[in-house]
């Protein structure tokens, strides 16, 4: 591939020159803290990639900065149980969804990220499709963190907490893991989710904030499909029975459990079989 202008990658607050190899650059940005330019980063990386201005190298082994991923110092990280819970008859209780929901945005751009550079030798098909995952995920982060201007606050002002980064830290030592219980467990229970959470936000007449749902939820559905694809890809080429596999990883790594209700439908549609979800007690 050619090599690739800076333009695309220059801003004043950047430490250092961007790498001009895609799995390099996914490092650097995941690195970045500033919520709003990792997504802008994000988002010009991949056209540049469809644009042919980087190389992919599947090959490298890559080594991480100490710290990873980058975040802002707001919001405050907090135990699962000690993120507030407000009451949606009022703006406040509405912007702290909203701000939740945003949380698990920027943290979903960082997973992709993640597997983007962490995984060496998978086939180029599977760097590309993280890559549209993060760009998406940043849109989705883009469309919440706006919203939440409007209602007069911003990303950050609410406390959240880390379990879907805690899940990724676990299983970055094997791919396997990583499309198993990420993909298919924490992004997998958003489809079950968002339905109830689209419908409170109608019904404090947000169509706004319905609205952006409807989209996270129909993206969210092709990236669970991701997921389940390259598990399934992973699984025959190590020559594991899917369904087997996967509760024995849900076991070893003290994957959340499953609880109702699920969007079966959903579920189909991202690629899973009535055969899994009957072994997930799902249907």
């Amino acid at each position: 591939m050619n090599s690739p202008t800076l333009e695309a990658f220059s801003d004043s607050t950047l430490t250092s020159t961007p790498p001009h190899e895609l799995r390099a650059l996914s490092l650097f940005w995941l690195a970045e803290p500033d919520a709003r330019l990792k997504a802008k980063g994000v988002t010009e990386m991949r056209q540049a990639y469809l644009d042919r201005q980087l190389s992919l190298d599947t090959h490298a082994v890559l080594t991480s900065p100490d710290q990873i991923p980058g975040r802002p110092a707001r919001p405050e990280l907090v135990a699962p149980l000690e993120v507030k819970r407000r009451a949606m008859n009022t703006v406040e209780g509405r912007a702290s969804l909203i701000h939740a929901l945003a949380h698990i945005e920027f943290n979903a751009i960082n997973l992709a990220l993640d597997a983007v550079w962490r995984f060496p030798d998978m086939p180029e098909a599977y760097y590309l499709d993280w890559l549209q995952v993060a760009q998406e995920e940043a849109y989705h982060f883009g469309l919440l963190a706006d919203h939440l201007v409007t209602m007069g606050y911003q990303y950050g002002d609410f406390s959240a907490h880390n379990s879907l980064w805690e899940l990724a830290e676990k299983t970055q030592e094997d791919v396997l893991a990583r499309m198993a219980l990420v993909p298919r467990t924490m992004e997998a229970r958003g489809l079950d989710a968002t339905p109830a959470l689209r419908a409170k936000l109608a019904q404090a007449k947000d169509q706004a904030a319905a609205e952006i749902l409807d989209i996270i939820l129909r993206d969210e559905i092709g990236h669970v499909a991701i997921g389940n694809r390259w598990f399934g890809f992973l699984c025959e080429q190590r020559q594991l029975e899917p369904i087997t596999c996967f509760a024995e990883l849900a076991v070893k790594f003290r994957a959340p459990t499953l609880r109702a209700p699920f969007n079966v439908v959903a579920r189909l549609a991202a690629g899973f079989t009535a055969e899994e979800l009957q072994a997930m007690k799902i249907a």
